[in-house]
Formats: structure tokens, C-alpha cells, sequence
């Protein structure tokens, strides 16, 4: 229960005083140095702000640490970035430091890309490399596990050798033939995993590279990576905006393979998808994920009938309208309606559940359930 006292402190920190707050609330201690940093970003046209001085900017980065728990300062730093363009402050290695790195920052840093500084380029690698990593960490587990099950589940045999049982399921199947007096189970049928062949799948992400995706690249490419070290798949990543980067080399340093993209500039869907049709060896062993919001500066008559054509041959394509925890993207409803008619699932989908998208798609689910059964709503034709 939060005391009057509490509510009105709150408050008074959230209006920035005056005499329209109607609080008639003073702050002292801490709150003092709190409220002196919000109101430099959220009163900045009537007070100032962070002036130019890099000093300043430097401070400031500072107080929001000390004050703020991270997602707060995250968030904080992002508002200064959109509300100040304080995009120059990634410009200078000391400021670039002091920020509270996360998948929003990477995405400023790559937009900057070729107009870092050298001093700062260094820097800039440092901390895209801290948020890979911690990603890498959140997500590489689950995206192995979630893909090799089922891949796994794809190659039961009947006849298995001892060291290929899958004992869960066997004793599963098998419970029917328990035996009182021995007090066990005879395994009449004995389920395996079999031997796996290279590249059970081959997977392609192709992935728009515009101004409004970056979000999505950043996680493209550390899904890319981490399917990459599976020898059960192929992956492969594809880059787009008006032309059509390969980065599939890269995969071994999602570092390397982000500061590949550039990002901003057009669409070309089509192009990227004609590039994506000439990767595709087995049609019906291929899985296509287009990670764009299908606004076509290209040919979109041309690009409908490529998809046809990939969809027709066999390819499972899937396109995500985005890769993120931004919400609901702005995406082309035509687009994706059209696509959606030609049988590709069509939504957005969060980095959480992007391991358990792709194995439902390994296995051969019906994505239109997967979907509904994760509240997500899908594109209709």
C-alpha cells in the first residue's frame, strides 16, 4: 500500500514542480539530483536541457546510473537520443562509454556506421559486442534446445541402437507392458533418435535492412549465429535494402556479421528474393524467413510472383513482419494479405519466441496454430 506521502513525491517528480504541479510537494536528498535529470531531458525546450558541451551529456549519463534502475536509464537514453539528437554524443569515445548499452543503441551505432569517427569505432565495437554477448547468453540455449528437439523428433526410428533410445519416449510408449512382479517395464517398442545426416534442414534469413527494421537485424543476426553452429542445419544470412549483401560468412562473429549491415536506404523485396531462389538446393528441405515490413520500392507484382514461385516449388516460406519487443509494426497490409494467400505465415514475432517459431517450422507444425497459441496475430489473405 503506497502512503499519501509517497503517491504525491511520485507525482511531483512526474509533473517537474512549478506552481501548475498542484502537489505542493518539495523534494530533498536524492530526489533533488532525480528530478534535476528528468527535467534536463523532459523540460529541455523550456530550461535548456543538456546545453552542447559534451561534459554536460557526460554528467548527466552519469546521474540517470546512479538514479534510475537500467531498463529505466534505457529507456531515458533512448527518449534523449529521439528528443535532443544527442546522436553526436556516440560520436566521442568517453560518452559512448558512459551509455547503458542495449539492442536500441546497437541499432543507432550501425545507422551511424560509416560516419564513426576512428577514435570511436573501437568503442563502438565494445559495445555492441557487450550487447551480443548478453544476448547470446539469453537466447543461444533455448534456441539449441528448441531446434535440435525437433529435429530430433524428425528423425525417430523404430529400430534403434541402444546408444540412439530416446528412453522418455519409450517408456512413454511402453507403460501399457509394466510388470508388478518384476516392478519394471518391458520395452516391446523401443523409440529412437536416428542417425542424423549434415543439414537436415537449410534454413535462409532474409532480412530487410532499412531505417525501421534495425531492431530486427540485431536479432536476425544473433539467431543466424547461433543456428550457424547447429550441424543439423544449413543457415544461411542474406541482408537487403536496394541491393543484396550475403553474410552467411560472418556468421561465426555476429560482431563482425552486425557492422556488415548498413542500414537505411530503400527496398528492393524482390531482388533479395530472386538472390534467396538461387540458394535453394532442396526446395522441400528449405526454410525461407523474409524479415521485412514489405513496403516494396521494387517491382511488388514481380516480388508476389517470386514468392509464389519459392512457395510453389516447395520452400516453406515465413515472413515476420518484425524480429523485436517494439509491439505492433507498421507493415504493408496488401503485402502481406498477398502472402498470406499464397500459404506463408504472415506476423511479427518477439526474440523469446523466435526459437520455438523455428522449431515448429522444422517440424512441420502448422504455423497458423503455433500462432494462435501464442495470442499472435496473423496476417489474412
Amino acid at each position: 500500500m503506497i502512503s499519501d506521502d509517497e503517491r504525491l513525491r511520485r507525482w511531483r517528480l512526474i509533473l517537474g514542480g512549478g506552481a501548475a504541479d498542484g502537489t505542493g510537494t518539495s523534494l530533498g536528498g536524492p530526489d533533488l539530483g532525480m528530478d534535476a535529470a528528468l527535467q534536463a531531458l523532459y523540460d529541455s525546450e523550456r530550461k535548456g536541457g543538456l546545453g552542447g558541451s559534451s561534459p554536460n551529456v557526460a554528467r548527466w549519463l552519469g546521474d540517470i546510473r546512479r538514479y534510475f534502475p537500467t531498463p529505466v536509464v534505457q529507456v531515458l537514453q533512448q527518449d534523449a537520443l529521439e528528443r535532443l539528437d544527442l546522436r553526436r554524443m556516440l560520436l566521442e569515445p568517453e560518452l559512448l562509454q558512459a551509455v547503458e548499452p542495449d539492442v536500441h543503441l546497437v541499432g543507432s551505432l550501425l545507422a551511424l556506421g560509416n560516419v564513426l569517427p576512428e577514435k570511436t569505432r573501437e568503442t563502438a565495437r565494445m559495445v555492441v559486442r557487450r550487447v551480443v554477448e548478453a544476448l547470446l547468453r539469453k537466447l543461444a540455449n533455448s534456441t539449441r534446445q528448441a531446434v535440435l528437439g525437433s529435429l530430433n523428433r524428425a528423425t525417430r526410428n523404430r529400430r534403434p541402437r541402444h546408444s540412439e533410445i530416446d528412453w522418455h519416449r519409450t517408456i512413454r510408449a511402453n507403460l501399457r507392458h509394466y510388470q508388478p512382479a518384476l516392478r519394471t517395464i518391458i520395452p516391446e517398442t523401443r523409440i529412437g533418435y536416428g542417425r542424423r545426416r549434415n543439414a537436415l534442414r537449410d534454413i535462409i534469413l532474409c532480412v530487410d535492412q532499412s531505417g525501421s527494421m534495425a531492431t530486427s537485424v540485431i536479432y536476425a543476426g544473433i539467431f543466424g549465429a547461433v543456428l550457424a553452429s547447429l550441424p543439423a542445419v544449413q543457415t544461411r544470412m542474406v541482408v537487403f535494402d536496394t541491393a543484396v549483401v550475403d553474410l552467411t560468412d560472418e556468421l561465426r562473429d555476429p560482431v563482425d556479421l552486425l557492422f556488415g549491415v548498413q542500414l537505411g536506404g530503400g527496398t528492393d523485396i524482390n531482388r533479395a528474393l530472386t538472390y534467396c531462389q538461387g540458394l535453394v538446393r532442396r526446395p522441400q528441405e528449405t526454410i525461407l524467413v523474409l524479415v521485412s515490413d514489405l513496403y516494396e520500392g521494387g517491382n511488388n507484382d514481380e516480388m508476389l510472383r517470386r514468392a509464389a514461385t519459392l512457395a510453389g516449388a516447395g520452400v516453406q516460406l515465413i515472413a515476420l513482419l518484425a524480429l523485436s519487443d517494439d509491439g505492433s509494426p507498421s507493415y504493408h497490409q496488401q503485402n502481406a494479405a498477398a502472402l498470406a494467400a499464397l500459404g506463408a505465415p504472415t506476423f511479427a514475432c518477439t526474440p523469446d519466441l523466435f526459437p520455438d517459431l523455428m522449431a515448429a517450422a522444422i517440424g512441420r507444425q502448422d504455423l497458423g496454430r503455433w500462432a494462435a497459441a501464442h495470442n499472435i496475430v496473423v496476417a489474412r489473405a
